[in-house]
């Protein structure tokens, strides 16, 4: 093989290279030595003789992996009880070319694309259908992490969707994946779970909430949202303490929406005053005066929006800077929102509702394997020269969070676990 490689520079990976040929005699010699291991006695042994059972020949068997096709004589034995353990039967995969394709799909790689990138760089080829199957063996470590138990008390949670275009029988419809991120009382962050909906409702998010509660969940503090219809009744249902709590980042940009781009930066100013007032009264009243200013009066709709959401508004400006801190914007979990978004965006729809739980939660595993990696190259230096990016989400810390967990203890007496504080 290396004589073959220096004289016309055979090719690293594919069908009949270097390695793969490697392989096929590596793989070969285990097989005959585990044959040899079954039977007692090697290769043209004469202890062999009259022992009941010998080498009956080959079958020709090829398998994929990640260096490509591998075509492999497969030992026997006449009485056919050899079982072998380094190439099992029925495999037609080897190595690690099932997290190869895993790594593919979670980076956003279509199941034909993965096919063709497979065939085109190893020289592999794999259907669609086995492509499918292969991702559909972490459904399980999925289903263990959407059942997982759960803290008792989350401080606050963020709830957010993402639309995607999912089979529905003969149509394709667009459906809602609700992510919902919670920041434990030592202030770490994780995603407690995902839920498909095609519609919000009350029904809908009490079938979450009281899933959650179910896994270990009893108190919530402050539930922060974009508005999600139904969310409020539901909460009230299952945690009755629970303040639900509207997005401010949310308001003003769908306020913005009504607004022309040259006024947009006035009005931006101009909503300041209402969503840093020292109370609901000087909120009220500072929403009024723009509300008569000839600016309000141009831009009335985008006023409209701040009164329609007025009652899940003003709980924000009950309390201290440091909660207000935390709770002023959903932005924790709209930029894992954002990463998501660049790896759904291949696919034109899903085929079923577990296909999208499954690409969004191997996308969360993968995102946060880059980042952990890049930490970990970036260890040892000085911090001015560090270029690796924090945790997304999944083990997170929250900023000021020290400072807030005080608060929170004021605001909200007796809810946090003595053993935190």
């Amino acid at each position: 093989m290396v004589a073959q490689v220096r004289a016309d520079g055979g090719r690293l990976t594919g069908p009949g290279s270097f390695l793969s040929e490697l392989c096929k005699a590596v793989l070969e010699r285990g097989l005959q030595a585990e044959l040899g291991a079954h039977l007692g006695y090697g290769k043209h042994d004469p202890a062999g003789k009259g022992s009941g059972n010998s080498r009956n020949g080959s079958t020709p068997k090829t398998v994929q992996t990640e260096i490509g096709p591998v075509a492999l004589d497969v030992p026997r034995d006449r009485a056919g009880t050899f079982t072998p353990m380094l190439v099992p039967k029925g495999e037609r995969r080897l190595g690690g070319l099932s997290d190869v394709i895993i790594s593919l799909y979670a980076g956003g790689m279509t199941v034909r694309d993965i096919c063709h990138h497979l065939q085109r760089v190893y020289g592999t080829e794999i259907s669609p259908d086995t492509v499918s199957v292969v991702t559909d063996a972490v459904l399980d470590e999925v289903k263990a992490w959407q059942t997982r138990p759960l803290d008792s008390v989350y401080p606050i949670v963020y709830i957010d969707a993402l639309v995607v275009k999912v089979r529905d029988g003969n149509q394709v419809r667009n459906k809602s994946a609700h992510l919902v991120v919670g920041v434990d009382c030592d202030g770490v962050k994780h995603v407690l779970g995902i839920w498909l909906q095609n519609n919000e409702g009350a029904k809908f998010w009490l079938g979450v909430l009281t899933e959650l509660r179910n896994r270990g969940v009893r108190d919530v503090l402050i539930a922060c949202c974009d508005g999600l219809e139904g969310l409020p009744a539901a909460v009230e249902t299952v945690w009755p303490n629970t303040i639900v709590q509207t997005c401010v980042v949310h308001l003003i940009r769908a306020s913005m929406r009504y607004v022309s781009y040259t006024d947009r930066k006035k009005l931006a100013a101009a909503l300041k005053p209402v969503y840093t007032a020292a109370n609901a009264e000087a909120a009220e009243t500072a929403l009024l005066e723009l509300a008569e200013s000839e600016l309000g009066r141009k831009h009335r709709s985008a006023i409209a929006v701040w009164e329609r959401a007025w009652d899940r508004f003003i709980p924000f400006l009950e309390f201290p800077p440091e909660i207000r801190k935390i709770i002023y914007t959903t932005n924790a979990i709209e930029s894992l929102n954002f990463q998501i978004r660049k790896i759904i965006k291949n696919r034109g729809h899903f085929p079923t509702d577990d296909s999208v739980i499954k690409l969004i939660w191997l996308a969360i595993c993968d995102i946060e394997d880059k980042r952990a990696r890049a930490r970990e190259a970036d260890r040892g230096k000085p911090a001015n020269k560090r270029t690796a990016q924090p945790r997304l989400v999944e083990g997170a810390t929250t900023q000021g969070w020290k400072s807030a967990l005080g608060a929170f203890d004021i605001a909200f007496p007796g809810r946090i676990p003595a053993t935190i504080i």
